[in-house]
């Protein structure tokens, strides 16, 4: 063994070495070089397989097959609910509030008596009148009747002409007395009446502003109502949609004090010029609100149809990938992922119109593609 130590090393600093032992060292040499470039053989061999290790790895992904649906055309929005009638109530005279008849919530109807004011020097009033129209009466019954005496006799040139025009304006100063004691009576009862303050519509108290007891004056609020039956629905569409509203329309929407439940109504009115900083032009649907649920104010998620019923490809949201200007989605060929440009059209909900480069019944990636590349090996999760 110590030999063949001292041989190799030899063979490694051959300074002194024979001529046989030069041929054994070159031997030796070539066996070790051709070792070595063994080593390094293996050594690439197993980078290249550990290379084809990572190409072809499998990337779990989730699917959708791409389904078709005949569903109708729609623009979708966002709403509030309002009144389809409000007034403020105010008194049209000054009084002492005496009897107030209704509280926030409670529901009136037309011509209902909300508030009543103090009426006794309203009263006095009527009376005052009343009696000033009956001395004027009085006094052109007796002008009439010195009138006509007078016109007899002047007729037959028994009283001057001076005389005759006397009676004549009395007669008139009488009959215009009559009419102004008739007009201050007329206006005595319409104050009189006014102390009972009713509602000019149906609907419900939103808000009141006195108690019993309050000293008023003409043209104070003292009262909110609202129609709500039916409600209105007011709600924006962008300009690139303003073309699809037609007077008539349906309209269907949701508010979230009732999730589950769709309500339906029909556009009345279509405003004629565009809010100027938003672009936007805002309509109106009147809904039917027989029970009351909805109240103005709700903010309310709005579907409006604009067409007639078409069959469309649908896939879920999360399927689509967006790069600078273009649109994409990945398909599913055999085990290998396929990368296919679409073009997308309107949104349903979770899902969204596929318009071109996809047809019905292809298998669609919806979870796992951004990880993906063209012809990546796939695995898909159950």
């Amino acid at each position: 063994m110590f030999e063949e130590v001292v041989f190799m090393r030899r063979c490694l600093f051959p300074k002194g070495a024979n001529k046989d032992d030069d041929n054994k060292c070159k031997l030796l040499r070539a066996i070790l070089l051709l070792s070595f470039l063994l080593i390094i053989a293996m050594n690439i061999g197993c980078g290249k397989n550990e290379a084809k290790v990572v190409e072809e790895k499998v990337m779990n992904v989730k699917v959708w097959t791409a389904e078709q649906k005949s569903l109708k055309p729609y623009v979708e929005a966002i709403g509030t609910l309002k009144p389809y009638e409000e007034v403020i109530v105010s008194s049209e005279v000054d009084g002492i509030v005496r009897n107030l008849k209704v509280n926030e919530g409670s529901p009136v109807s037309k011509g209902m008596v909300l508030v009543e004011l103090n009426d006794t020097d309203y009263r006095h009033e009527v009376s005052r009148d009343e009696a000033v129209l009956r001395q004027a009466e009085a006094s052109l019954a007796n002008v009439k009747v010195e009138y006509e005496r007078k016109e007899a006799l002047y007729k037959e040139e028994l009283v001057t002409r001076q005389q005759f025009d006397d009676v004549s304006a009395r007669l008139a100063v009488a009959r215009g007395d009559l009419d102004r004691a008739k007009a201050n009576l007329s206006l005595a009862r319409e104050k009189l009446a006014k102390t009972r303050i009713c509602s000019p519509l149906q609907g419900m108290v939103r808000e009141k502003r006195l108690t019993a007891g309050d000293y008023v004056r003409n043209g104070s609020p003292l009262l909110w109502i609202v129609r709500a039956d039916p409600i209105k629905l007011s709600f924006t569409v962008p300009e690139k949609d303003v073309g699809k509203l037609k007077a008539g329309q349906d309209v269907q929407f949701r508010v979230d004090a009732f999730p589950d439940r769709e309500f339906k109504g029909r556009i009345s009115t279509i405003y004629p010029s565009l809010e100027e900083k938003t672009r936007t032009l805002q309509a109106e649907a009147l809904v039917p609100n027989n029970d009351g649920r909805l109240k103005p104010g709700l903010f309310a998620k709005v579907t409006l149809f604009t067409g007639v019923a078409r069959d469309i490809v649908l896939v879920p949201v999360t399927a689509i990938l967006y790069e600078d200007s273009r649109t994409k989605v990945f398909v599913v060929d055999g085990d290998k992922a396929k990368e296919r440009s679409v073009k997308i059209g309107s949104k349903q909900g979770e899902y969204v119109e596929i318009s071109e480069g996809l047809q019905k019944g292809e298998t669609v990636v919806v979870a796992g593609q951004n990880n993906l590349a063209e012809g990546v090996k796939i695995s898909v999760a159950r």
